[in-house]
């Protein structure tokens, strides 16, 4: 399963140009081959500040702490020094990972107005600044602590400008990991104040607790238990039985509750077909709707054949009586390559059109410095469409005439492509009533997405991770980056599974509600909503596993799948009460 997120001078915050400096963006590339103790120490200062929240209300204070006295050079909306750029929003135009780096490595690259001018007078005498006024008669240079200097025009031998910033490097030495990271906190939390608001509304500190929490019942005779389930639903023809999928046997099993005792037996067995290791194998499962007439079925897993890696879509039929596969081959549908082991994909699913969706990751590496998520050249980072009824073109499936890209004058645009901007959508469902696409997207380094989805969308990774900037490589102002419903921080977890909306019981208190999880913390939450935006998320109990999929029978009950205990539990609302 794929799961992976000296003090005492006045430094000069030199702002960086996004697609300069994340040429190396963070996925260990510049750090991890640095071998000395300076560069050590930057990246754990980088790792450090990347990987946890900092407290901006700490960091406002190191701004004029004396170890940086930050605000003796830059202003904030007016206020403070003027040698260097007001930082008023820099947190709307420059992810953490560019403020990181414009104070670890402030010479790495310095926005433009900003350089350092060198003036040799005739004299002999060197003079450095920002350049901040020019006449025929004089030079005015701004240096550290807004101190200023005017300089003759002929007194002046020799004008150059430096490679170097006039902001010192070291500044970090001078303070404590965490205390870097409150500055950086403080920092990204400059932004306009309904942009502040937006972020802050939607990636809630505090997630409350239900005074009475869900219960997750074991569903099966612990004698039963399945090795690494990634997958279940209630099969769609026989009452009573239930299909489950393990990921590195690559096995499909028939569960049968009976009165007398559960009842277990083989389905599918398509190791031969898949690339297993303990992070890859079969990943996702769909019946067709019209199962019952064509017996058809569908697989998403690993693939590698000369050692390079793809994700297949295989179709695969079921013998005449339903209870297991025909033992027919496989039908490669769709093959798509991938270039690292990581991010491939996140499962699929029918929708109320009758076509079929499937999640895709962004194919790594980590951070995804080749702009996957944005690029619709590539099938990595989106949410695909296709119709699996029909052939077109020497392909086993065809483009839905309504996918949002076909008419695209681009011929390199995959016009399979429903939406974009994901980095690894680990499991979507459609709500019943309404039809919304829920996508669950694993986070990076700091936040865990929820949203709704629809035709055409770009949802923003790499450039945005949750609500806040992740990357300035790939922004483009021409573009429209929709949010997510709700963005999860490290303290409530790591690794986001999508759910389901419930219409189990329409008089239950949970009616209406999205309910999801996390992998690793194991928290459920529930998340009501309107117009896309988020009303409540509340935790509504815990896991006995890792979550690794929510399933549903056809009552619309939910399930929660267990990793790592090989069990599913059935998810009881019966005695819980979901507080708004």
């Amino acid at each position: 399963m794929q799961r992976h997120r000296p003090g005492s001078l006045c430094p000069l915050l030199s702002i960086t140009i996004g697609a300069h400096l994340l040429a190396q963006a963070f996925c260990g590339v510049h750090a991890a081959d640095s071998k000395s103790p300076e560069d050590r120490a930057l990246r754990e200062y980088r790792e450090q500040t990347l990987r946890h929240e900092g407290n901006p209300d700490r960091g406002r204070a190191l701004f004029s702490d004396p170890r940086t006295l930050c605000i003796q050079c830059h202003g904030v909306d007016g206020k403070g020094g003027r040698t260097g750029p007001d930082l008023y929003a820099v947190g709307d135009k420059h992810s953490r990972e560019d403020l990181i780096r414009s104070v670890l490595e402030p010479s790495a690259a310095i926005m433009m107005g900003y350089s350092t001018t060198v003036v040799e007078t005739k004299s002999g005498e060197q003079i450095e600044g920002v350049l901040k006024e020019v006449s025929d008669k004089e030079l005015v240079l701004a240096g550290l602590g807004n101190a200023t200097r005017r300089v003759a025009r002929e007194t002046i031998k020799e004008q150059r400008t430096s490679p170097v910033s006039l902001m010192p490097s070291g500044l970090q030495a001078g303070l404590s990991k965490e205390e870097f990271t409150d500055l950086i906190a403080y920092l990204e939390g400059l932004k306009q104040p309904e942009m502040r608001l937006a972020n802050e509304a939607g990636t809630p500190g505090v997630i409350r607790r239900l005074a009475k929490p869900v219960t997750l019942r074991p569903f099966h005779d612990p004698a039963h238990r399945f090795d690494h389930p990634v997958w279940f639903e209630e099969h769609p023809v026989l009452n009573g039985h239930f299909v489950v999928a393990e990921q590195t046997n690559a096995v499909l099993w028939l569960l049968e509750k009976h009165p007398q005792g559960d009842r277990k037996t083989l389905f599918a067995n398509v190791r031969k077909e898949v690339f297993v290791t303990e992070t890859e194998g079969l990943l996702g499962v769909a019946f067709h709707p019209r199962f019952r007439e064509n017996r058809k079925y569908y697989l998403m897993h690993e693939f590698m054949e000369e050692n390079k890696r793809s994700m297949i879509i295989a179709e695969r039929s079921a013998r005449e009586d339903f209870r297991a596969d025909s033992g027919m081959p496989s039908r490669r549908v769709l093959q798509i390559a991938v270039s690292t082991e990581v991010h491939h994909g996140g499962g699929i699913a029918f929708g109320p059109d009758g076509y079929l969706y499937i999640g895709m990751g962004d194919a790594g590496p980590q951070g995804d410095p080749l702009g996957h998520g944005q690029d619709l050249r590539s099938m990595a980072g989106k949410l695909l469409r296709i119709d699996v009824d029909r052939s077109d073109r020497g392909k086993l499936y065809a483009i839905p005439p309504e996918n949002p890209f076909v008419r695209d004058p681009d011929p390199g645009v995959h016009r399979e492509i429903f939406a974009y901007g994901l980095r690894q959508p680990w499991r979507f469902s459609f709500d019943p009533a309404t039809g919304d696409l829920w996508v669950a997207d694993v986070g990076q380094d700091r936040f865990e997405e929820v949203g709704i989805v629809r035709a055409g969308e770009n949802h923003g990774w790499n450039v945005f991770e949750g609500f806040e900037l992740y990357s300035t490589r790939y922004r483009s102002d021409q573009k429209v980056y929709v949010p997510p419903m709700v963005s999860f921080r490290r303290r409530h977890g790591a690794s986001v599974t999508g759910g389901h909306v419930f219409r189990g019981d329409p008089a239950s208190t949970f009616h209406g509600v999205y309910i999801c999880g996390d992998f690793e913390s194991k928290r459920l939450w529930g998340i009501t909503w309107r117009n896309r935006t988020l009303q409540v998320v509340r935790e509504i109990g815990t896991s006995p596993a890792k979550l690794v999929a929510f399933g549903q029978d056809r009552r619309g009950g939910l399930y929660a799948i267990g990793y790592d205990l090989g069990m599913i539990y059935k998810i009881d609302l019966s005695d819980a009460l979901f507080e708004p």
